[in-house]
Formats: structure tokens, C-alpha cells, sequence
């Protein structure tokens, strides 16, 4: 599993190096703690002999570019940051292979890019703060990231108690795709004993409105049309909850009624959850994941606890031996 740590140093980013600790991650990872400092004024112009030797070891005029940007102050900062971050990291992850990198620019198109290149399936977050590098973890940043990473983000808001404890999983499923790959990220990872989990779909039922109030026969065909859906939903939860008991969680279920942007974040709260672990949309237009994607960035936005968006990763086409590309993926 490759992971990709976004830090700035705030309060929020340290809480965010807590929250791993009770993610359930693997004992072995790879990770990458990433800084990324907004200098968008160059530094000092470096001198002929510099840029010759900054230009011998460059494959591109952008890889030079980059060279030449690494000399900025806050860049460098930035990677002293990242540098603490990363031992940091060692210090709870022993096994873990990680590194540590300075960037500069817009934080959300450096953390994307890297992401890609780095080839993550998470993308760890803080939720929100400030630090003399300049802004990185506001809503902006990690509500981007939510909708345009192609690999499952984590927006932590960290964990007081000891790593040691149980914790509590609420994870929402509608039947999608990505539902069902949350489900499996759930099961497959490494929780502490007697951690708990609970299953909530979140009906939104069928409404009889205006004139047709005043038709029987309309009424009872919505009403029976929506006991029929709540028994296939709670029958779905039902089957849901049943894998996560098989991997050790003690597993209860919820079919709720309302909006689910809400509803999730509200029983989550009352019910004292450290983590909301949901499904990312399948659509991707970018449409499409700003009319159905609102639901799990609202549920990040409001949640008083981490918010963990699964996406099941494609598979990349490949060469099928005469120069065209097949497709591999579901």
C-alpha cells in the first residue's frame, strides 16, 4: 500500500499523523510525507556556474526549473518540515518505508500530481489550518482533492485516547462500486481488538405530494413501493455487516431516513465515531461528481471525526502487442 501524507506543520497536519495510528493500516507501507511551500516569486537568479551545473544533471527545462526553485527559502523549510514529519512517522511505523519531499506551487495540483506519480490509493489530509508557509489545509484544498484524486483521500481530524483502544467505524453503502470497496477496505485492514463498526444506508424514500395526497390507490402504490425498498435495504445492510464481522469487527446495522449529507454526520457524532468510511462516486465527468460527489464532501465538511472516500482503483490499459491499448479495468 503506497500513501501519500500531505503536512504543513499545523496543528491540524500533526492531529492528521496522529490519526494513522487508527486507521487500521498495514504493518508494511510505503509512504511519502509531502510540503508543499506557495513561493510563487523565483529566488535570486543563481550564477552562470550554477546553472550549468544545475542544467547538466536535468533532463527537461521544467526539471531545471524545478532545481532552481528547490533553492528558495521557504522550499527548503519546507522540507525540513517534511523531514520531521517523516521521523515522526517513523517513530509510530517502524516497518514502514518512508520518505519524505518539498514542493512548491498550488498545494492541491502538486499533491495531485504527485499522487500520480507516486502511485497512491490513500491520500492522508488534514481537515483545516494554517502555517507560515501559507495555506494548505483548508476546506479548498481538501475538498479538491475529495473530488479530483483518482485514488481514496482521507480528510483526518486526529484521536485523543491511546493507539491501543478500540475504535468505531461508521461506514455508509448505497450498493455502488465504491460502496462495496469501502466495504472491503474496512474488512481488510488491521483494527484493534473489540473495535466496533456499524453499517447506515440512508433511505431517501418516495414522497406522494399535491393532488395525488388525495388518491388512494397513488398512496398505497408509494407506500408499498417503499416497504419493498426498505426491506432490500436492510437486507443489504444486513449482508454488508456480516463481512466486516468476519474480519473481527462487531458489526451493527441502521436503515435512517433523510438527506444523507446529515444524517451520516449526525449519527456519527452521537454516536462518538473516530472514523466515516464511504464510497466515492462512480460518475466521472466532472458534473457528475459535483451534483453526486456534494455528498461525501458535505459529509467531510460536517463530520466531527476522520472521513475516509474509497475509490477502487482501475486498472491502466495496456499494450495488446500491436501498438493499440485493451482495457483492463471493471
Amino acid at each position: 500500500m503506497k500513501i501519500l501524507i500531505a503536512y504543513d506543520g499545523s496543528d491540524c497536519a500533526d492531529a492528521a499523523l496522529d490519526d494513522l495510528t487508527h486507521a487500521g493500516l498495514p504493518e508494511k507501507c510505503e509512504a511519502m510525507v509531502m510540503t508543499v511551500a506557495e513561493a510563487w516569486l523565483p529566488p535570486p537568479p543563481p550564477s552562470a556556474f550554477e546553472i550549468v551545473e544545475m542544467a547538466r544533471s536535468s533532463s527537461s527545462p521544467l526539471d531545471l526549473h524545478r532545481k532552481y526553485a528547490s533553492g528558495h527559502k521557504a522550499v527548503q523549510e519546507a522540507g525540513a518540515m517534511a523531514s520531521r514529519a517523516a521521523l515522526r512517522i517513523a517513530s509510530n511505523f517502524p516497518k514502514w518505508k518512508i520518505s519524505h519531499e518539498a514542493s512548491w506551487g498550488s498545494p492541491t495540483w502538486e499533491l495531485f500530481s504527485k499522487a500520480e506519480d507516486f502511485g497512491a490509493d490513500l491520500i492522508v489530509v488534514g481537515s483545516q489550518g494554517r502555517s507560515a508557509l501559507g495555506r494548505l489545509f483548508l476546506g479548498s484544498v481538501s475538498q479538491w482533492l475529495l473530488n479530483e484524486a483518482r485514488c481514496s483521500v482521507r480528510v483526518a481530524r486526529g484521536k485523543l485516547e491511546e493507539r491501543e483502544l478500540p475504535v468505531r467505524l461508521l461506514v455508509g453503502i448505497d450498493g455502488s462500486r465504491h460502496s462495496k470497496a469501502a466495504l472491503r477496505h474496512v474488512a481488510a485492514r488491521n483494527w484493534p481488538a473489540l473495535s466496533e463498526a456499524r453499517v447506515v444506508h440512508v433511505d431517501q424514500p418516495l414522497e406522494v405530494k399535491t393532488v395525488a395526497q388525495l388518491v388512494t390507490p397513488i398512496k398505497d402504490a408509494v407506500a408499498e413501493v417503499n416497504a419493498a425498498e426498505r426491506k432490500r435495504l436492510e437486507r443489504m445492510t444486513k449482508t454488508a455487516a456480516k463481512k466486516l464481522e468476519m474480519s473481527g469487527l462487531q458489526t451493527t446495522t441502521k436503515v435512517l431516513t433523510g438527506d444523507p449529507k446529515r444524517v451520516l454526520a449526525h449519527v456519527a457524532e452521537e454516536w462518538r465515531a473516530d472514523c466515516i468510511f464511504l464510497g466515492a462516486t462512480g460518475v466521472s465527468n466532472r458534473l457528475g461528481r459535483f451534483l453526486l460527489g456534494s455528498v461525501a464532501g458535505a459529509v467531510a465538511a460536517r463530520a466531527n471525526c476522520s472521513v475516509e472516500i474509497v475509490r477502487s482503483k482501475r486498472h491502466k490499459p495496456k499494450s495488446n502487442g500491436n501498438g493499440h491499448q485493451k482495457h483492463t479495468g471493471n
